[in-house]
């Protein structure tokens, strides 16, 4: 036991060792906090989800903690440095997520989620534990409380799209009204049976995809129905207050 504890000390006394450790804590916490923001865009059906907030914060962190292996290992100074290119570098990546439709542009949220992230995993990856927990709570927290302000001035309606193969058009389907500036609750398929006994079975409509949306104008309500109606294997579109 102590020639165990004799060697834990050695290790600990290396500096490499130290870093080691302390960059496996920070990864670790900059995957949970980059967990914590993506899945509230996720669960807001946005582009940038769970996955890619999380691989931002984890890479950004691993860039500072890298900065400071560099210092440690070759004696450089500035452990900033790395870090300012992440910073400017987001941009491409958040770029991705903006879509311009005529005058209006969408994704400007998740594209400033994705930078504000990225300086949580910086903040993680150097050892401020205690900003990159504060800062994601208060993202976290902008983004559900925006959310559900925007919801109270939109309303909820449900529609119901007849369709040949609602596998097929789903996920358009979900594009479709993400690019409308709809908040999307649910979207369940429903089958000629006890779910859905309306629904008749034919030739052309064999299924009903009913959403669940929040729709902030009638305008934006016409542009989903035209973007729909223009899918293929889709015949009819309902929606109800």
């Amino acid at each position: 036991m102590e020639a165990l504890k004799g060697l834990l000390l050695r290790l600990w006394d290396d500096p490499q060792a130290r870093l080691a450790v302390y960059a496996l804590g920070r990864m670790c916490l900059a995957a949970l906090l980059g967990g914590v923001i993506g899945y509230e865009r996720q669960h807001s059906h946005r582009p940038a989800g769970l996955r890619t907030h999380m691989l931002v914060c984890v890479g950004a962190a691993l860039v500072m903690c890298t900065s400071e292996y560099v210092a440690l290992r070759m004696g450089g100074s500035d452990v900033t440095r790395m870090g300012a290119q992440v910073i400017s570098g987001i941009g491409f990546l958040g770029a991705g997520t903006i879509i311009r439709e005529g005058f209006s542009i969408r994704g400007l949220t998740t594209a400033a989620s994705l930078w504000a992230v990225s300086c949580v995993g910086l903040a993680a990856g150097i050892g401020f534990w205690s900003g990159a927990l504060i800062a994601t709570a208060v993202i976290y927290v902008t983004l559900g409380t925006m959310r559900k302000l925007r919801n109270k001035r939109s309303a909820m309606r449900t529609i119901c799209i007849g369709v040949s193969n609602a596998y097929h058009v789903s996920e358009k389907v979900a594009e479709i009204f993400y690019t409308c500036g709809a908040d999307l609750q649910s979207l369940e398929i429903l089958f000629p049976d006890d779910s859905a006994p309306f629904l008749q079975a034919g030739k052309e409509v064999n299924k009903v995809l009913r959403a669940r949306v929040y729709i902030q104008s009638e305008s934006d309500l016409a542009l989903i129905k035209e973007g729909v109606l223009g899918l293929e294997g889709v015949y009819s579109f309902n929606a109800e207050s």
